[in-house]
């Protein structure tokens, strides 16, 4: 898993509420194993017009001012809905390495953290005026920096917040959960080798 320390960036406005998986990855696509790059798939039907393959030029990821985003501005409630690991998979594959939002649904929340994608929570009123700045200056970058546990907004402004110490110390390591297992395969070879001479008496 590719580790994360901070991260600055383009931030994109999604800023309605209670996005969910199946906005986020349609449903049709969620065959396709890990190996395939997922981000075609995101926001498949929002990013086109209505029973057409044509770029719906409002959507906010089809705008070129957001085209180099890796951080998503969201409304409360975002990726709620079904579980869906693959969500997280077309948000990583498009680059997006963090989301802001108010609140987020818990699974979602919980594979980001496990897929090298930083879940942050806001206050709601912070975050629409982080909203109201990426609206205003399309292109304008924010900061996030996961060791000090803080946003900085395109105006300066400073936000804390809190994350899960162990999610935490995985994503600045990098380590998923076969890379966290494997960083203990000292101690596993070890309890093998005395569990074997125990079991051989």
């Amino acid at each position: 898993m590719e580790a994360f320390n901070r991260l600055e960036s383009v931030a994109v406005p999604l800023a309605r509420p209670n996005i969910d998986t199946d906005q986020i990855i349609p449903g049709r696509f969620l065959s396709r194993p890990r190996e395939v790059d997922h981000s075609a798939f995101l926001f498949h039907d929002a990013r086109r017009l209505p029973g057409s393959e044509e770029a719906n030029p409002e959507f906010p990821l089809n705008q070129e001012a957001y085209r180099p985003a890796r951080i998503i501005v969201a409304g409360r409630n975002f990726a709620c809905g079904s579980s869906r690991e693959s969500a997280v998979w077309a948000l990583f594959d498009a680059g997006f390495r963090c989301a802001i939002a108010p609140s987020f649904g818990d699974i979602f929340r919980n594979n980001g953290m496990k897929n090298g994608l930083l879940p942050v929570v806001l206050p709601a009123e912070a975050v629409a005026a982080l909203t109201g700045q990426i609206e205003a200056a399309p292109g304008a970058r924010v900061s996030v920096d996961l060791a000090a546990q803080t946003v900085t907004f395109p105006d300066g402004t400073v936000h804390g917040f809190e994350v899960d110490p162990f999610a935490k110390h995985c994503l600045l390591e990098g380590l998923d959960e076969i890379g966290l297992t494997l960083s203990h395969e000292e101690e596993i070879a070890a309890f093998e080798r005395r569990f074997g001479r125990e079991n051989s008496r």
